[in-house]
Formats: C-alpha cells, sequence, structure tokens
C-alpha cells in the first residue's frame, strides 16, 4: 500500500496505478471543477488480495481525516465482499452487484456506490446510434461476468432500447451463478441474458462468430490491462458490422488488436475504453467531492484529458 500526504488528497484503489493517465490527468480536472485538491494518491494492491488487505485500505480511508475518497478499479468486487460492514451506507447497485466502486465520506459517514452501471451505459452511449439493436437485430456479447461485465449486463436491462440478447461469458460457473443471482434480485427478464462456460479461447470465439451481425462484442475480462491476453484466439470471426468494444484503454491490448486486423473486412467499428475511463472517473470524483456535472463539463474534462492521453 503506497504511502499518503499528510494534505487532503484523493484514493485511487488500482493494481498498477502509477501508469493510469488519470495522474497526469487529475491535477487539470481539479482545477476545473476547483476541487479542494490535486493530489491523487495511489493504493496499488496485488490481484486476489487477502481480505485483511482490504479492510486495512477501507479503515485506513475512513480514519485519514484529509482522505477524501478513493475511486476503486480492479478490486470492486473483492473490497465489498471484504469490507462490506464498514461502510455505513451502500447504495442498491453496490448490494445487488456485490461490488463498490466509490469511496466517499458524508461527515463520519462512510459511503460506498457501485457507479459502473451508470458510466457503463454513459460510455456505450457514446459510440452506439440510439436504435441500434432494433434497427440491426444485433446482440451483444460481454466476455467476462466480472465487474464491469455485470454492469454492463444491467445497465443494458435497463435501457428503453435493450437488444433481444446479451450473452455473458466467463471461464467458471460460479461466476455465472453469481450473475444470475443479481439479475435475479434486479427483476431482470428470464429470456434477456444467456449464460455460457467458455473454459477456452476457443469456446469464446464460437460465442462471438455466432453473434448476428450489428452485435456489440465487449472485453470485460480486465485481459489486456493488469494482465497481457485476450479472451479469444487470433482465429476468432467477428460478426459483419459489429462493434468491438475494447474497455481498457492501456495496456497490451490483445483484444483491441484483434479486432483492428478485422476492422475492414469484416466492417468492424472499434472502440476502446477512454471514454468508459472518462465518465468512470468524472462520475467518481463528482460524488467524493459532491459536485454536479453537466454534459458540458464532461466534455471539457475530457478535451483536457485528450492531451495528456
Amino acid at each position: 500500500m503506497n504511502r499518503t500526504p499528510t494534505g487532503d488528497h484523493m484514493g485511487f484503489v488500482g493494481v498498477t496505478t502509477g501508469s493510469s493517465s488519470i495522474m497526469k490527468v487529475f491535477p487539470l480536472w481539479a482545477d476545473i471543477l476547483q476541487l479542494p485538491t490535486r493530489t491523487l494518491v495511489g493504493h496499488d494492491l496485488p490481484m486476489n488480495a487477502a481480505p485483511a488487505v482490504y479492510r486495512g485500505m477501507v479503515e485506513q480511508i475512513r480514519d485519514d481525516g484529509h482522505h477524501r475518497g478513493a475511486l476503486v478499479t480492479t478490486h470492486k468486487m473483492s473490497v465489498y465482499a471484504a469490507a462490506s460492514d464498514l461502510f455505513d451506507e451502500l447504495d442498491p447497485f453496490a448490494v445487488s452487484c456485490s461490488e463498490i466502486s466509490s469511496i466517499s465520506k458524508r461527515g463520519d459517514r462512510l459511503i460506498g456506490r457501485a457507479k459502473d452501471p451508470i458510466t457503463v451505459d454513459l460510455a456505450l452511449n457514446d459510440f452506439l446510434p440510439a436504435g441500434h439493436f432494433a434497427r440491426t437485430g444485433g446482440h451483444v456479447v460481454i466476455l467476462g461476468a466480472g465487474g464491469s461485465g455485470t454492469a454492463l449486463s444491467w445497465a443494458l436491462a435497463e435501457r428503453d432500447d435493450a437488444p433481444a440478447r446479451v450473452v455473458v461469458t466467463a471461464r467458471s460457473q460460479d461466476s455465472l451463478d453469481h450473475l444470475r443471482e443479481v439479475h435475479r434480485q434486479h427483476g431482470t427478464p428470464d429470456d434477456l441474458i444467456r449464460y455460457v462456460v467458455t473454459e477456452t479461447r476457443e469456446e469464446a470465439d464460437a460465442v462471438v462468430s455466432g453473434a448476428p451481425a450489428g452485435s456489440v462484442i465487449a472485453n470485460a475480462t480486465g485481459l489486456g490491462k493488469d494482465r497481457p491476453g485476450s479472451p479469444l484466439s487470433d482465429a476468432v470471426v467477428f460478426p459483419e458490422g459489429a462493434y468491438a468494444w475494447e474497455f481498457n484503454y492501456r495496456g497490451s491490448l490483445e483484444f483491441m488488436h484483434q479486432a483492428l486486423a478485422q476492422r475492414e473486412p469484416r466492417g468492424l467499428i472499434v472502440e476502446d475504453g477512454w471514454r468508459y475511463f472518462i465518465h468512470g472517473w468524472s462520475q467518481v470524483i463528482a460524488d467524493v467531492f459532491e459536485i454536479s456535472l453537466t454534459p458540458e463539463i464532461v466534455e471539457r474534462l475530457a478535451t483536457a484529458a485528450e492531451a495528456v492521453r
């Protein structure tokens, strides 16, 4: 865990926070938003750290009067599993999805929220045309049933223009059983989500290749960022006219490169995770510092961030 400064600051809980663009972006955003601090501190934790490590990190944020709150990435579900009892308030998304992506304070109360269902929908709207699913008949294939995959499937179920079918893949049945329970509690229609175990990349290839033209294929596994690799093999065939959405914006990005190799012959639209990054951070910063965001302010933040991308 990284040493924290003595003055006011915000935290960033991740694996390799120092290489994230937010370290350069945050001071620029702090000026635009007139935040009380320009200091962002990384809390680097190994993947699948012990529960005591997550609890210690949450206790540090809670007990440090200068620590204003934090964004959590990668460890969202682990923080919830290990330390949800330390929070005075959890929002419905956090409870239903069993994850915490935003840690904030209101007086002496510690608040945990899951912002991803909101931010992933904002990012999707940035590139997907209105009425796309009704017009094309495309489905959505979500590779990965962790925090980001859960958030996207939740957001899709909430949309007025939801696709006719969402397929979520995972390497294990346990992950899919957990997601199925989240959807049951949410009241998601039984016929919307299909849950598929893909133990090999070739099995994941078959799911992607079998999706209709115009489908959205999203890499929500985390592979290509904190760990190298892709959930797909190089032999995968993307659906004609598909949107290939790489949730990551930094790292080795193998999934995105696989999609780029088929962009022209298959007519793909390839998106990385940059806008997801913009919305994810701006929404949590607004939560931590109790400020309101307008679309115009978000675009100012995006322009500032682009300068240091």
